[in-house]
């Protein structure tokens, strides 16, 4: 009877099974066809129709069992994004799982790069092992009819995929009271008691998510396990008709502690943090009616459950029937360490046959809505696909289109379109009017038709370029009580009607060229005047050039006069005493007290041109010269193309990598002084070399308060006209005018990469197109070439484990997001790794290796509840002037 009412109940959910199985998605990324996987019977088709970017790379190793696995698609290193977009069904659960196996393993850099889920960043994928597939995996439930999953922002290497797959869910499994606000991001997944090393996944899965056996060998997963650990398992049909539907294969087996304890230690990627945890049990060992088997959960930061008795025959009504306890909040570690205990009057030990463990990832917000419609709007009416096809995903985030730019704001909104010249036609979309964030609007060299429309809401528009389309009808009167307008071009259209007056009086900067129709009514006003105006005015310039000539005469003939008396007197004149060093060779051109004048045609002539060079210092070269009395001087040039004076921080006195790396944690910690110890924080807006002095001790000190500001208690930034110094100021800063304390970080990871390299921040002659050591550094980096930036200087005199571990955090300083910069904090500890790098120290405080620390980047969620030791107050607290 029991075994029919199991039949009965299987027989019902195949056709939903089966419906599921033709919703998947399976896109084998580089492949060039569609095909069935002979091991799980699913359908993968190719990414062509999908992605027109990137190119697809046949792997030189490729994993011999699975077709999907010959293949990746590689991406520019490039500051793009690049989307796949999937279809779904809104408000419904999926599940989206990335893979990526690199597979050249003879290639010496490996790919570091982002993932992100629309505009939420996914994950961080960093590739240590060529021959290993990662696998990342997100539930989710769709905020609307698609998403986009994108990679970009490349620190190593190419951004590169292997897989995308989605997979939908049934309507209760993994519903949590938070989904509107987080997605749930995979961390563990693991099937006890397992038969082989081999995962479980469709079809014994039939929602194809990946069972990883505990019998897998890889660093720091399953650690620690407890004596007389025994494995289990039963051919019995189990019932797991409940929110998760775990598969009966991974029920079917599970480890016992025989010894009344099951303990298990592993690494949980992106912890600590706030996840949501299921412990999958069902009892799959015949009880006698004297046994039971009782057992509490110990994990130490979870006390709401530590008392918790668990009695799997009694909470799941019997045994083969699954008990699925889950803590829907729960903080856990990166190490997440945790015990199974029998009770006293238990006769068996506990039992586990699987677990899983999501975190929390909080959702970003997307680019409004409204805005996004109508730059879609603008895309459609372009008859050139190149530029329209280059775009996917969010326009800002993670980062924005080529022709737009974007807010800072938690929700962005678009501040500029630049579509200058991109062949769109039809009429302006009158939606316009509704992107009250605009600031700029460029549509100029394109086929627009029709009247310019009411865009009269756009109160932060200050540019407005509508040249050389094919508007007709007035220019609206509107367009004069725009508050903030500045600039506006209509050139080279089919306008008609008066110019309004408000746009004539010189407020804004107007073109209007190349319009027939269109007058300047106060023009042909003023003719008649004009005409009188300019007759008086030439008459009254020819009288005042006439007056002039005669003045002229006259000084020129006193000052003849005065030249030739001041020849006959001493060159010498009486200053205020001078401390200018001696020019002479054998005895001075000074008196006490007295500095000598000579003009610049003296000294032509006392060097003869400067036919003789008698050497060549630091500034340029020095010439010999001998003055009309006989006095013979030595003459010193700075040549133009001397850098002496900005690189002298560091070039000049031949800074050596350690004493570099001293200067870089002092300033740091004086930087994180007014960020954290003064209270209101003080953003000190001007971070540059030249504001970082050195005492005798070669000790650094922070300096130059003059442009800081202190922040309200309440306040994240400063609003402000332009400071600070050009090659050091934040770019976010001509978004949206304001200064924080991201905006320092920006300067101090431009100041890192002059300590490295020891080039000046701006400059054509170095960084050719770029002119900014930013882009130029950022490249190298992203190649995996270190070498090239590494001040020559410093060549074979220092570990390169030291400076990529400062390079790489330079580099994160310098992100054109500042939500991505790291905090003042985390930059001191990678300085302090890099020192202790240098001078050999083995113990580095992320807790990785040598050789890893320098390549790895620092979790910022395990920062958050880091208090070093070397932060102390006494530390930080900077000499300031």
């Amino acid at each position: 009877m029991g075994l029919s009412c199991y039949a009965i109940l299987f027989l019902g959910l195949v056709p939903a099974l089966m419906c599921q199985v033709t919703e998947f998605v399976s896109i084998d990324c580089g492949g060039t066809k569609n095909y069935t996987d002979l091991n799980t019977g699913l359908e993968w088709i190719s990414d062509t129709g999908f992605i027109n970017h990137g190119k697809s790379v046949r792997l030189e190793n490729p994993d011999a069992t699975s077709s999907q696995y010959q293949t990746r698609r590689d991406f520019p290193i490039d500051d793009k994004k690049y989307c796949y977009t999937l279809r779904t069904e809104e408000r419904r659960r999926y599940l989206v799982r990335a893979t990526f196996l690199y597979g050249n393993s003879a290639e010496n850099t490996y790919p570091k790069f982002w993932l992100y889920l629309d505009a939420t960043k996914w994950s961080t994928v960093t590739i240590m092992d060529a021959s290993k597939v990662h696998v990342k995996e997100m539930i989710i439930r769709a905020p609307s009819s698609s998403i986009d999953v994108c990679l970009c922002h490349a620190t190593t290497g190419s951004p590169f995929i292997s897989t995308l797959e989605l997979r939908p869910l049934n309507l209760s499994m993994y519903a949590t009271e938070f989904e509107d606000d987080f997605y749930l991001k995979v961390a563990a997944r693991v099937n006890f008691g397992a038969a082989s090393v081999q995962a479980i996944r469709y079809p014994d899965d039939p929602y194809d998510r990946i069972w990883s056996s505990d019998l897998e060998k890889r660093q720091n997963f399953l650690v620690g396990v407890a004596p007389g650990t025994r494995r289990i398992n039963t051919t019995k049909y189990i019932n797991t008709n409940t929110r998760e539907y775990p598969p009966n294969k991974v029920m079917q087996t599970a480890v016992v502690g025989t010894r009344g304890r099951l303990t298990y230690r592993l690494n949980l990627e992106d912890f600590p943090a706030n996840a949501r945890a299921y412990a999958y049990f069902a009892e799959i060992e015949d009880l006698g009616t004297l046994d039971s088997r009782k057992f509490r959960i110990e994990q130490p930061y979870m006390p709401d459950y530590y008392n918790a008795v668990v009695n799997i025959a009694e909470n799941a009504n019997g045994s083969y029937t699954l008990y699925e306890p889950s803590f829907m909040n729960a903080t856990l570690d990166f190490v997440l360490s945790f015990s199974f205990v029998k009770t006293q009057d238990s006769t068996r030990g506990p039992l586990l046959n699987a677990i899983e463990i999501s975190k929390y990832v909080q959702i970003a917000k997307k680019t409004n809505m409204q805005d996004v419609n109508i730059l879609n709007s603008l895309r459609a009416k372009s008859k050139d696909s190149n530029w329209v096809d280059e775009d996917g995903g969010d326009p800002c985030l993670p980062t924005p289109w080529e022709w737009v730019t974007c807010s800072s704001d938690i929700q962005p909104r678009i501040t500029k379109i630049a579509l200058s010249g991109k062949d769109v036609e039809g009429n302006i979309p009158p939606e316009l009017n509704n992107m009250d964030g605009l600031i700029e609007l460029w549509l100029d060299g394109n086929s627009f038709q029709g009247p310019i429309p009411d865009i009269s809401n756009l109160i932060n528009l200050q540019v407005l370029h509508l040249e050389n389309n094919k508007l007709t009808g007035p220019l609206p009167p509107y367009l004069g009580s725009l508050p903030s307008l500045r600039e506006l071009y209509v050139d080279n259209n089919s306008l008609t009607g008066d110019i309004p007056s408000a746009l004539l009086k010189g407020k804004v900067k107007l073109g209007y060229e190349g319009n027939p129709g269109l007058r300047n009514v106060t023009k042909h006003k003023r003719n008649r005047r004009v005409i009188v105006g300019v007759a008086i005015g030439v008459l009254a310039i020819l009288l005042l050039l006439l007056i002039g000539s005669l003045l002229l005469l006259c000084r020129l003939q006193k000052k003849r006069s005065h030249q030739n008396n001041a020849k006959s007197d001493s060159l010498r004149t009486s200053t205020k005493r001078s401390s200018a060093f001696s020019i002479a060779r054998g005895g001075s051109l000074m008196e006490e007290g007295v500095a000598y004048h000579i003009t610049f045609c003296e000294i032509e002539e006392a060097t003869k041109n400067f036919s003789k060079q008698i050497g060549k210092g630091s500034f340029g070269p020095v010439y010999y010269g001998k003055m009309k009395d006989g006095k013979e001087i030595a003459v010193k040039i700075m040549a133009d193309s001397s850098s002496h004076g900005t690189r002298q921080f560091v070039t000049e006195k031949q800074l050596d990598w350690l004493a570099r790396l001293r200067i870089a944690e002092d300033a740091a910690k004086g930087l994180e002084y007014l960020h954290s110890g003064c209270n209101p924080s003080i953003i000190h807006r001007d971070v540059k070399t030249s504001n970082i002095l050195l005492d005798i001790n070669m000790r650094a000190k922070v300096s130059d308060f003059g442009l800081s500001r202190q922040t309200e208690e309440d306040q994240t930034h400063i609003s402000s006209v332009a400071q600070g110094t050009v090659g050091y100021l934040d770019p976010g800063y001509y978004a949206n005018h304001q200064l924080t304390e991201k905006s320092d970080i920006y300067s101090f990871g431009v100041v890192l990469l002059e300590l490295i390299s020891g080039r000046k921040p701006i400059s054509a002659e170095e960084f050719g197109l770029d002119w900014s050591i930013v882009h130029w550094a950022r490249s190298m980096i992203r190649k995996g070439d270190i070498i090239s930036i590494i001040d020559p200087s410093l060549a074979e005199k220092v570990k390169i484990e030291s400076i990529w571990r400062v390079a790489e955090v330079a580099i994160q300083c310098v992100e054109q997001h500042s939500s991505s910069r790291p905090r003042m904090q985390e930059i001191i500890l990678a300085i302090q790794d890099a020192i202790k790098i240098e001078k050999g120290c083995d113990k580095i405080t992320s807790g990785t290796s040598k050789s890893e620390s320098s390549r790895r980047t620092l979790l910022t969620s395990f920062l958050d509840d880091i208090d070093s030791p070397e932060l102390s107050d006494e530390s930080l607290a900077p000499s300031a002037r």
